[in-house]
């Protein structure tokens, strides 16, 4: 339970999941943050707007100004349709026009509409800004779309991903890749030296992917932290346990 001092230090509220639209708590949730003057991310995966009874989730994000950044990972139909299922990216482009509509992705707009990209393979994604470039040309020539900016998201090669690798025989080769590739100049970005990530029962870990496998902070098994003291004497690894490459 947070108490009122703590929740005052929250400058962004930011939801994710699959689709945390449809948790019924949602829209409260967003409401309350928005009255108390906090930033409300949404991670949407673009087709939820299309989900029976999410009629007016658009217009509902709009009048929050809820900031959307939403998945697209590529611009053409064959290349999302091998990762998400067929129908998807009509779906996607559908919900990308109509907050469009609405004015999110706007020059001059409050109303603030973010891609992002992660690749379909066990290869690293391209430069981001030469990509950014990319997905607003395409479009918005092809589907008269606009945007704010384009993430990529090297994949990590856990979970669902780390089975496909494993299946396909190409965890090793991934692993090499992901090593061969390591930039040091990025360390100053990572997100685990000055952020953490803390579960809704307390449990505390240094980065979301170690949250997703369940390491808690220093490799253990979920800890939970009630003190800032302890926070001060505990070790951060990089994006994994301190034995592991980012």
């Amino acid at each position: 339970m947070m108490d009122h001092r703590t929740i005052e230090h929250i400058a962004v509220v930011d939801l994710t999941d699959g689709a945390p639209e449809l948790n019924p708590a949602y829209r409260y949730l967003v409401k309350e943050a928005r009255q108390l003057g906090k930033e409300v991310i949404d991670r949407c995966n673009l087709t939820v707007l299309f989900v029976e009874g999410q009629e007016h989730l658009a217009d509902f994000l709009a009048e929050n100004q809820v900031r959307v950044v939403a998945s697209l990972p590529c611009y053409t139909a064959e290349n999302v349709s091998k990762q998400r299922g067929g129908g998807v990216f009509e779906k996607s482009i559908a919900a990308l026009q109509m907050l469009n509509s609405l004015g999110y992705g706007k020059e001059g707009s409050p109303l603030q509409l973010d891609l992002v990209y992660n690749p379909l393979g066990a290869f690293l994604p391209a430069a981001q800004d030469v990509l950014q470039v990319a997905y607003k040309t395409e479009l918005f020539e092809a589907y008269d779309i606009t945007f704010n900016n384009l993430f990529t998201v090297t994949n990590m090669p856990i979970k669902r991903f780390a089975d496909d690798l494993y299946r396909k025989g190409e965890m090793e080769p991934y692993m090499n890749l992901l090593l061969s590739s390591f930039n040091p100049v990025a360390v100053d970005g990572v997100m685990c030296r000055d952020m953490v990530s803390i579960g809704w029962d307390g449990a505390l870990f240094d980065s979301d992917f170690n949250q997703q496998l369940g390491l808690g902070v220093g490799g253990q098994s979920v800890p939970v932290v009630r003190s800032t003291d302890r926070l001060l004497h505990t070790s951060m690894s990089m994006g994994g346990t301190k034995d592991q490459p980012m």
